[in-house]
């Protein structure tokens, strides 16, 4: 077992506490001093420059599923030189009625080197895996996509 803390700070800046008025702008602070300035996102009256929540779900999805392929690559002897996913997520309505992140998609761009490089039926494979062993996939009910490039 493993165990993971982040402490999260706000405090009211207005007079007034109202819907309307209190500000969504926090902190996140880390275990080792890293910082993130956080908000609600914009469509819920938060700042555009901080980082979200739904934003931070869909980066940690893509981030798990990246570090996950690294590891099985790297156990299959691919020499990956780089990694670029442009991940997106989708807020909606669940099957309950609730907003939820129902789907996320992954659209990761992977180069290799060295005599060895996956076909495209390994490299499916390689992100089935790396599915399949991501914590924080499987962790949410949201459906995770992999559309390689």
């Amino acid at each position: 077992m493993s165990e993971y803390q982040v402490a999260i700070d706000w405090e009211r800046e207005t007079e007034q506490f109202t819907y309307e008025s209190y500000s969504r702008d926090h902190l996140w602070t880390f275990p080792g001093g890293v910082r993130v300035s956080a908000s609600a996102a914009p469509d819920y009256q938060g700042n555009p420059s901080y980082v979200n929540p739904e934003e931070a779900l869909v980066g940690a999805l893509s981030s798990c599923h990246m570090l996950t392929f690294l590891a099985v690559a790297a156990r299959k002897r691919f020499v990956v030189d780089s990694y670029h996913d442009d991940a997106t997520g989708i807020l909606e309505k669940n099957a309950e009625g609730k907003l939820a992140m129902t789907r996320v998609t992954l659209r990761p761009k992977i180069t290799f080197s060295g005599e060895k490089k996956p076909t495209a039926e390994e490299l499916k494979i390689l992100h089935d895996q790396a599915h399949r062993g991501c914590f924080i996939a499987n962790s949410v009910t949201t459906k995770v996509t992999v559309e390689s490039r």
